[in-house]
């Protein structure tokens, strides 16, 4: 048995799930969390290093369709004058521009390109993060820190690709990416949704909506 604590739920019940030429990957028996183990994480340094490389241009047609999945099922579910948080919004912010075109107030925080902690001191309607959980090197405090962040009947909107088995995983280029160290299943997902009392919206196959 490997010597690893989930850092999702904490619990010591892990078993290894896959490894390639890179890295190992365990999966958690409570919460099913699959994730890298903290020693081979990036330094902070080179982490960033890649995330200067990703061309997310704020005109990308392309970018706006794929945000779209996220954007349109969650401003459906709200009403102006909704306030929101990016969470993870990058050095483009784009799918606070399309929520701001939607009708909605959106703040950005991002740790490296909008750190602005006051803002983790607010509360929201609404907060999104799309491709950003997958990079939480502590998800626990994470999560536990987005949904304090919402208001009682506040939505959090998250785009990540999931687990499906080992199979498919093997094959996976999403767990290529070094800076991916989480990967959520939808047995994870509902373990977010029963910790923290809400429910769960499948909304695509990388999109979900947790709401009251």
């Amino acid at each position: 048995m490997p010597n690893h604590s989930c850092p999702l739920c904490l619990n010591a019940s892990v078993v290894e799930f896959y490894q390639d030429r890179v890295r190992e990957y365990f999966r958690c028996q409570h919460c099913a969390l699959v994730f890298v183990p903290q020693a081979q994480h990036l330094s902070l340094v080179a982490e960033k290093a890649l995330y200067d490389l990703h061309e997310n241009r704020m005109d990308d047609l392309g970018y706006r369709q794929f945000l779209s999945r996220l954007c349109y099922p969650l401003a459906a579910r709200l009403s102006p004058p909704a306030h929101g948080l990016d969470f993870g919004c990058g050095p483009g912010p784009l799918l606070a521009k399309m929520l701001i075109e939607q009708g909605y107030s959106v703040s950005l925080y991002d740790p490296i390109y909008a750190d602005a902690p006051e803002l983790l001191h607010q509360h929201y309607d609404f907060i999104t993060c799309t491709e950003v959980v997958e990079h939480f090197r502590q998800p626990q405090l994470m999560f536990e820190q987005l949904f304090d962040l919402l208001k009682p009947h506040g939505l959090l909107g998250i785009m990540t690709k999931r687990v499906i088995n080992v199979e498919a995983f093997s094959r996976w280029h999403y767990k290529n990416d070094p800076t991916h160290i989480c990967f959520y299943s939808e047995e994870t997902l509902q373990w977010l949704a029963d910790q923290y009392q809400r429910k769960m919206a499948l909304i695509d196959k990388d999109v979900v909506i947790f709401h009251a």
